[in-house]
């Protein structure tokens, strides 16, 4: 408070002294900054007991103007413009986090509302329009402001003077349209750091239409029809009259939207439809390089942003215009073609995908060459992968097309490994780079399994620009490979390694390639690598190199133990032979999950529970009592301390079905099948514990299973979300298929049952002794549940 005091007192004395404002207006800056930091996680009582002086100050300063504080700059902001733009994020913050604490907020409503009718179209002004547009947007929401924003003319006045002048389009918008397409469109659609004036207007129009939707329709409506009388009036000239009444009315017919899948909650107010077939529908049928491209984008986003208000058939009806619009010269049009056809192919319908490949198979070749085309026609590796909506497109009409593919799969695989050996040179953009790749992994996914040969033809025409990428060290592009290089392998039959893979083994298993960004794929090729080349790996000696990254790389390491337990699966399917020294491992990294009386639950431990269980479920290692001779070789009575104290206590973390189901037939298998653990010293303590534990996993039932589309259907990627990351990246189109080892199994309740029964009576009256008394609340049901009466138990 001090500070403020003589720094308020200070610009006051030198009011007139340019030089001396500019450290001043400065410091000002600065502890507005440092106010705002103060006050963003909570009120400190200092700051509520002064507030009313605080507020006083900001008062001042938002009204505050002089020339002295002018850079005389009409694009770069201000020591003034960034002061008040400061103070309206701290009201902003105070209005959404304290609204209750700020009693001031009534006084700020009408300074706000006259700061932005005041504020002109100079590009210096726009970070403090949005910002104070945001302001206004929260204030206008609650219910205390009622009677300001409803007092005499303010909400016309509000609409008119602040939103409407800053919806309307601007000299700058239209250079940036012209002059960096691809900034427009990411401005458009993303938004970014510094949003623009046209967004933050029709956020302030939905937040007034939150509370007062009838009004501001009303109002909004006006206008919409006066724009549209004057593009009628005159085309050719007014088609700015025309963009501003497509944006009111999205602005005003969206309640709430998704990044998915457009809006999807509508004003009942406004016929979106008619809308639609009255004004944006002329401009689709046009020819794609006739009129204002402008006027094209915005009818092209008209569809793009309604795309789930539309019924199938009538976005069939315009899905050939959107294809029709790929040929267009203009960067934009072309560009918001391709993104509306990706988003309308990602709709779904209750559990369908709302477009089959039956529906765009009449447009999917033409789809395809035109978007090469536009891809293509970069000739530098940064032009050429400048735009990701392109080839986000590409990927999303092979996942819909699928099979379909056949005809012309060679032909599109040439065209990404081409685009691929050029962007290898400059990895500039990782969304388009991830694109190629899951449409690399698509076409291996959905031809191979049914064109003889498809597999050999796409090594032919992969392995060049694969070669390259590792001989070069495409650190972006590794892990991709590596993923299809299994992807490609685990399509090959027998167990001998074709040769191409074989030269490729000694390269795998080099140390210094085992970096973090590479480890969960290099673990998945080695994978397949077991299963599809056994043979090959022990003539050739090559499973010790193997065991050897295991302990070095993977086993001891706090973000890759787990993936050690994927390498331990491959291994003892193939070989068992090397169970117990690998054991060895696990258990010693198992027990520094121990930390005194608290253990560490993590995916290492899970995979553990997981692997423990698998190995229960496959016969052909020999059953339960294998692993359990295994642990007690190394120290009698391990195997009761390991599944009593981590395998049961994790169990009911395992929710993904196949591992829920895996587990629970896993531990019934050991309860009902092995005889070591119907003997002393498990039988009194540790099977009924176990048992105890397999009934509250079975009373706990799995994460519900989504029956919609595959996953590959529903694949949206997003730097947000677990998408793309920048240490690795998965590529859905390459994972593989998800074996189910008890898919032929009863459920997990019947299962029990029936194993129960199964035991030999000398068995069944063991375990019956032992019995925990929770067996009689649940035993009766799961008996019934597979049509077997207790009294054979």
């Amino acid at each position: 408070m001090v500070f403020y005091k003589l720094l308020i007192r200070f610009l006051k004395d030198n009011v007139a002294n340019a030089e001396a404002l500019k450290p001043l207006s400065q410091s000002l800056i600065l502890l507005i900054k440092i106010f705002y930091d103060l006050n963003c996680q909570d009120l400190p009582e200092f700051f509520e007991d002064n507030m009313g002086k605080f507020m006083e100050f900001f008062q001042y300063y938002l009204v505050y103007n002089n020339q002295y504080l002018d850079n005389n700059d009409e694009d770069e902001a201000g020591a003034l413009e960034r002061i008040k733009t400061g103070i309206c994020e701290i009201l902003e913050l105070y209005t959404q986090k304290y609204e209750e604490d700020f009693p001031y907020m009534d006084g700020f409503f009408s300074i706000i509302v006259q700061l932005l009718m005041s504020l002109g179209e100079e590009g210096k002004y726009d970070t403090l329009v949005c910002k104070a547009l945001s302001l206004l947007t929260c204030m206008v929401k609650l219910e205390r402001m009622a009677p300001a924003v409803t007092s005499g003319e303010t909400m016309a006045q509000m609409c008119e003077k602040i939103a409407l002048k800053n919806i309307a389009m601007r000299e700058v918008d239209e250079e940036l349209f012209e002059d960096n397409p691809i900034e427009y469109i990411r401005r458009d659609l993303e938004g970014s750091d510094t949003d623009t004036r046209r967004r933050a207007a029709a956020d302030f129009i939905r937040g007034l239409m939150e509370r007062y939707e009838s009004q501001t329709t009303q109002i909004i409506t006006k206008y919409i029809t006066y724009f549209l009388e004057q593009h009628g009036a005159n085309p050719q000239a007014n088609w700015k009259d025309k963009n501003m009444a497509i944006f009111l009315l999205v602005a005003i017919a969206s309640r709430t939207s998704t990044a998915q899948l457009g809006v999807t909650q509508t004003n009942n107010l406004v016929d979106i439809v008619d809308f639609f077939t009255k004004h944006i529908l002329g401009d689709l049928q046009t020819d794609v390089n006739a009129g204002s491209p402008i006027l094209k984008v915005d009818a092209i986003k008209f569809l793009y942003t309604f795309r789930s208000q539309l019924t199938k058939d009538q976005l069939l009806t315009v899905f050939p215009l959107l294809v029709k619009h790929l040929e267009s010269t203009n960067y934009v049009v072309h560009t918001y073609s391709a993104i509306a056809i990706e988003r309308i192919l990602f709709l779904r319908q209750g559990k369908s995908m709302l477009f089959s490949a039956q529906d765009i198979a009449p447009y999917a070749e033409k789809l395809l060459v035109e978007l090469f085309r536009l891809i293509e026609a970069g000739v530098t590796p940064e032009k050429l992968s400048e735009n990701d909506y392109l080839m986000r497109a590409v990927m999303r009409v092979i996942i819909t097309c699928r099979q379909d593919m056949v005809p012309y799969v060679n032909v599109i695989m040439g065209k990404l490994t081409n685009i691929l050996g050029i962007v290898s040179n400059n990895p500039s953009n990782p969304r388009f780079n991830h694109y190629i790749f899951e449409s690399i992994g698509a076409l291996i996914r959905f031809i191979c399994p049914v064109s003889t040969g498809a597999v050999g033809e796409f090594e032919n025409m992969l392995f060049g620009p694969f070669q390259t990428i590792l001989s070069r060290d495409i650190q972006e592009f590794t892990p991709y490979v590596f993923q299809l290089l299994a992807q490609l392998l685990d399509h090959h039959t027998g167990q001998d390694l074709p040769p191409a893979y074989v030269s490729l083994l000694d390269p795998l298993l080099n140390p210094p390639l085992w970096e973090q960004g590479n480890i969960p794929a290099l673990v998945r090729l080695l994978e397949v690598y077991l299963t599809k080349g056994i043979n090959t790996i022990l003539a050739s000696n090559k499973l010790e190199p193997i065991l050897g990254i295991f302990q070095q790389k993977l086993i001891n390491s706090r973000q890759n133990d787990h993936y050690a337990l994927s390498l331990l699966i491959a291994v003892t399917k193939t070989v068992p032979i090397y169970l117990p020294a690998l054991v060895t491992a696990v258990l010693t990294r198992l027990m520094s999950k121990k930390k005194g009386e608290k253990i560490i639950f993590d995916r290492f431990t899970r995979n553990f529970t997981l692997w423990v269980c698998l190995f229960f479920v496959l016969e052909k290692l020999g059953g339960p009592d294998v692993l359990i001779r295994v642990f007690d070789s190394m120290q009698p009575g391990l195997f009761g301390q390991i599944i009593t104290i981590f395998v049961t206590a994790d169990l009911n973390a395992l929710r993904d079905p196949i591992d829920y189901k895996i587990c629970g037939v896993g531990i019934v298998r050991l309860l009902t099948q092995s005889d070591l653990i119907l003997q002393q010293p498990y039988v009194n303590n540790v099977w009924p514990n176990v048992f105890t534990a397999l009934l509250r996993m079975l009373e706990l039932p799995p994460t519900a299973n989504d029956e919609g589309p595959d996953d590959l259907y529903t694949l949206d990627i997003n730097e947000e979300t677990t998408g793309y990351q920048t240490s690795f990246a998965k590529l859905s189109t390459a994972a593989p298929v998800r074996e189910d080892p008890v898919a032929s199994l009863p459920p997990c309740q019947v299962y029990l049952s029936q194993q129960l029964i199964a035991m030999t009576p000398e068995k069944r009256g063991a375990v019956k002794s032992v019995m925990p008394s929770e067996a009689s609340q649940f035993l009766p049901k799961y008996f019934e549940s597979a049509g077997i009466s207790m009294s054979h138990f």
